[in-house]
């Protein structure tokens, strides 16, 4: 059964990828705004800092857990595309700044989808999680404040970077 299940959940983000080629060309992209596609429901969902990179991490483990302590993380450009080969790294910070070990381990599966091995996203107390994205000359990184981050989470759909807030797309 764990086979299958690996399967339907490569399957999903291959056709997630797939769902956002097509759109990308029809959107079009409103000048000086970055969007991106918010693909799952229970997913924390976050857009880089200069809005280079659209960062989502799926949490449902009964329709996306990949393995044990490992996730799934889905990246985008400012253009709303997969991004394929990028070098990415997670940096996981206590309140009192103690940085937590070990490292995780990232893998490349395709279609902007890396699997995430070494991350307890279910550690207790507050802490924070930078995601640090690097693609060619381009870097920008995400942090994620938990608990709050699990606390705040927004529906799937297509957002934008505005005067640094993330905005819901079709609402302006």
């Amino acid at each position: 059964m764990k086979p299958i299940r690996l399967s339907l959940i490569v399957e999903i983000f291959l056709l997630a990828g797939v769902a956002n080629a097509t759109h990308i060309h029809s959107e079009g992209q409103e000048a000086g705004k970055s969007a991106f596609t918010k693909h799952f429901q229970e997913s924390l969902f976050k857009i880089a800092e200069k809005g280079e990179f659209g960062i989502e991490i799926p949490l449902d483990e009964k329709e996306y857990k990949i393995g044990k302590n490992v996730i799934g993380i889905v990246i985008h450009n400012a253009h709303d595309e997969d991004v394929v080969g990028a070098d990415i790294k997670f940096t996981e910070v206590m309140p009192d700044g103690q940085v937590i070990a070990p490292a995780p381990v990232v893998t490349d599966k395709g279609n902007g989808l890396y699997t995430v091995a070494n991350l307890d996203l279910k550690r207790e107390g507050k802490w924070e999680l930078k995601v640090t994205v690097s693609k060619k000359s381009v870097e920008d990184s995400a942090l994620f404040l938990f608990p709050d981050i699990l606390k705040k989470r927004i529906p799937a759909g297509k957002y934008r970077v505005e005067s640094g807030d993330i905005k819901d797309k079709s609402a302006g």
